[in-house]
């Protein structure tokens, strides 16, 4: 179930060398705003094991064995905040094993950690976090290994804020966007590139923009609007180096009609220094079978 919905479940990819602590840390603190249960997932990717001759068998035996008692003490330290927990160790390509692992719970966000570079860092192109957010049937949250560390640490009571663009995802990201705002009783901040046309022609979009979206001051919460001229990427980034929010939400769109990267999304995912949420649209449905999901990623990733 979506932010919207009241967001029941929650995937957390977990990795047993502290990779995925910030994750785990942003899933604590969602389930405990939203009620919300946590699926820790494990994958044990073979491609990472190719080289068998490489590694024992014995050792191969037993890395089930520790990422299931490595989950089991996640879900201990869960349970003792409170936070009911269930744990997936399942075997094959990462990211197909976290949409699956999404669609069995209905789950209504995926967290999944970065390496970082003092923020969100960059992600690779084809990297299992980017795939996520092209694949997945709900929203991806990103989040660094350095999340806690350097000039960008998270404010206390920092704002919410949403990277305005106008795609298929606009309305499902606006609404994610306000639901965290109200839950955490934290600040809305909008942000608006203004078209080169825009700032010749003097408009403040702003008013428009809140308007036609339904975006508005909730109990806890109030909406602020910013418009930055140039392109929505660096817009955004410019304000998030001003403002020091706690989360980025942005829309994603399924398709692209540029080349490069795809969309301003992933261009956020790459560039932002605080915890990503990619929202995709209402009703979005992963990619169905392997040979499915690559074409979709390497089409996409061409622009089509």
């Amino acid at each position: 179930m979506s932010f919207r919905d009241g967001l029941k479940t929650i995937v957390v990819a977990t990795a047993l060398d502290g990779g995925s602590d910030g994750a785990l840390e942003y899933a604590r603190k969602l389930a405990g705003a939203y009620a919300a249960r946590i699926v820790l997932a494990h994958g044990l990717d073979p491609v990472e094991y190719a080289a068998v001759e490489a590694v024992p068998g014995r050792v191969l035996k037993k890395l089930p064995e520790e990422a299931r008692e490595a989950l089991d003490r996640m879900a201990a330290e869960l349970l003792q905040q409170g936070i009911h927990s269930h744990s997936e160790v399942l075997q094959g390509e990462v990211t197909q094993m976290l949409v699956s692992v999404a669609q069995q719970y209905d789950a209504g966000l995926i967290l999944v950690g970065t390496k970082g570079r003092y923020g969100a860092g960059p992600v690779l192109v084809g990297s299992v976090a980017e795939q996520l957010v092209r694949l997945a049937p709900c929203a991806v949250m990103a989040v660094a290994a350095d999340w806690n560390a350097g000039p960008f640490r998270p404010v206390p009571g920092g704002p919410v804020m949403l990277a305005m663009e106008r795609n298929e995802a606009t309305q499902a990201a606006v609404e994610t966007a306000l639901s965290l705002a109200e839950r955490f009783e934290r600040p809305l901040l909008v942000v608006h590139a203004r078209t080169a046309a825009e700032a010749s022609a003097f408009l403040n979009p702003c008013a428009t923009t809140l308007e036609e979206f339904g975006i508005h001051e909730t109990h806890g919460s109030t909406v602020r609007c910013l418009v930055k001229d140039g392109t929505p990427a660096d817009a955004v980034v410019a304000a998030i180096e001003q403002n020091r929010p706690s989360v980025l939400v942005v829309g994603v769109k399924r398709t692209s009609a540029t080349p490069g990267p795809h969309g301003t999304a992933f261009s956020l995912l790459a560039r932002s220094r605080v915890p990503v949420i990619c929202v995709p649209p209402d009703g979005a449905v992963a990619v169905g079978g392997t040979e499915s999901r690559m074409m979709a990623v390497g089409a996409e990733a061409r622009g089509s």
